[in-house]
């Protein structure tokens, strides 16, 4: 055997020697992402200082090392640097906290401390202060890692707790479904919670009116834009008409109505029933295969902004079901902060408009004969809508029928009166919008979708 050859076995015997010591002699690997992460906190501002006070579970500081002792009992005695390295690295490092729109400085690790889950000092802001600051727990308890809490209290200096605070929990890498519960505790005012999935972004915990508009700006232009249904009934209503001074007096049209009902349902006004929501999403898929079905039959633009308004009462109620959690960074800014949302899904819908409209223009034009193309791509939708109706008419489904009584009677009542009214209102408001649209050439008087031969004339 060569002397080359032996050099190289050797060196392979030794590469797989030192696998192996990888895998099974380390004592404690990384762990595994958890799958369901709840974290509480509190927010104190108090003079000079500001105490921000968290409880989240041991096992979402993912790469932190852990002395282990026995079958895998945490080594309490030895858990020191692995514990201030992981809150450096999962919770110092994902927190900003600003002060008058001014981030501050990083925080002074002030506590930490193991706590059992069974432990309820988190009630309260003072019993969960003077649980972090108490007595250890002994080290000779035999405590498994991935069960165990871990509670952090943070230091800031400040200016003044009368500040204007906000704060960015970027704490969504700790687990795949992250859910934090936040009290902001202001000098001598009422305690404001908050409860959120993931990273929403800065919060203001205490917003002024133009703090909560400009965010719900945001919020209803990326929801128009990631509602794919909302998004299939506004193509329906484009398709056939893709004049922009005529979709104006449509689009407005639907806009009233979606804020009328999301208006309605965040003071309350809508039924607080589980059966509701998955009625409502039925609903919406229905009106996206009634705009498409009478896309394919023909098109009068003249009652079409009748369609949008009706139909865009039931889209409101769908906005405000992913709305709710969002209301609670409102502040004392409910009202302002709901037109701002309705001014963002505005923007989102002209935005969709200055792009569908040209690319609609442009397929008709050079790729397929318009007519025969309306009804192609509202066949595609309506087969979409169809689909999507079947499927949340499933999930209704599995809801009992409600149980007929007063609260039931009364609230149907309500609903009634509330749509006589509306049916009132667009009855009497339809004269003038047809006689306005027509002196100002925006809908002709006979707007249905002509059938057009492959050079694109009008057939007689």
């Amino acid at each position: 055997m060569s002397v080359g050859f032996t050099q190289s076995l050797r060196q392979a015997l030794a590469a797989l020697v030192a696998i192996l010591v990888c895998v099974f002699a380390s004592p404690a690997p990384a762990h595994d992402i958890p799958a369901d992460v709840r974290i509480n906190a509190f927010f104190k501002p108090e003079g000079n200082r500001l105490e921000l006070l968290v409880r989240l579970p041991l096992a979402s500081l993912i790469d932190a090392d852990f002395p282990l002792r026995g079958p895998g009992y945490l080594d309490l005695a030895r858990t020191d640097d692995a514990i201030r390295t992981g809150i450096k690295v999962w919770v110092i490092d994902s927190i900003d906290v600003y002060e008058n729109d001014a981030v501050l400085a990083k925080p002074k690790l002030a506590a930490w401390l193991i706590a059992l889950p069974s432990d309820k000092s988190f009630e309260t802001f003072d019993r969960a202060r003077a649980h972090v600051l108490g007595p250890p727990l002994p080290d000779n308890l035999d405590l498994y890692w991935t069960q165990q809490l871990l509670d952090v209290l943070l230091e800031y200096p400040i200016q003044s707790d009368h500040s204007d605070f906000s704060i960015d929990l970027r704490v969504d890498r700790l687990g795949l479904n992250v859910n934090t519960a936040l009290r902001f505790l202001p000098p001598g005012g009422a305690v404001r919670a908050f409860d959120f999935q993931g990273a929403p972004g800065l919060i203001y915990l205490d917003p002024h009116w133009y703090q909560a508009v400009a965010r719900f700006i945001v919020e209803g232009f990326w929801h128009i834009l990631g509602g794919t249904d909302h998004l299939l009934f506004l193509a329906c209503l484009v398709i056939p008409i893709r004049r922009f001074r005529p979709l104006i007096v449509i689009i407005t049209s639907f806009t009233i109505a979606h804020s009328i009902s999301l208006i309605g349902s965040a003071l309350g006004f809508a039924p607080d029933a589980l059966w509701f929501p998955p009625l409502i999403e039925t609903l919406i898929a229905a009106t996206i295969v009634f705009m498409a079905l009478e896309n394919i039959v023909g098109v009068n633009a003249g009652q079409r902004w009748i369609y949008a308004f009706a139909f865009g009462l039931i889209h409101g109620f769908g906005f405000s079901f992913a709305l709710r959690e969002q209301l609670q960074f409102a502040g004392d800014n409910l009202l302002t902060s709901l037109l701002g949302f309705n001014v963002g899904v505005e923007i989102g819908q002209l935005a969709v408009l200055l792009v569908l409209v040209p690319a609609l223009s442009l397929l008709f034009k050079y790729v397929v004969q318009e007519r025969m193309g309306v009804i192609i791509l509202s066949a595609l939708v309506a087969h979409t809508g169809w689909h999507w109706m079947l499927e949340r008419g499933e999930q209704l489904a599995k809801y009992p029928f409600p149980k007929i009584d007063v609260a039931f009677v009364t609230m149907m009542m309500r609903g009634l009166m509330a749509v006589l009214v509306l049916a009132a209102i667009v009855w009497a408001f339809s004269g003038f919008v047809r006689r306005f649209t027509q002196s100002k050439g925006l809908i002709p008087e006979q707007a249905l979708t002509p059938v057009r031969d492959r050079q694109g004339r009008p057939h007689p």
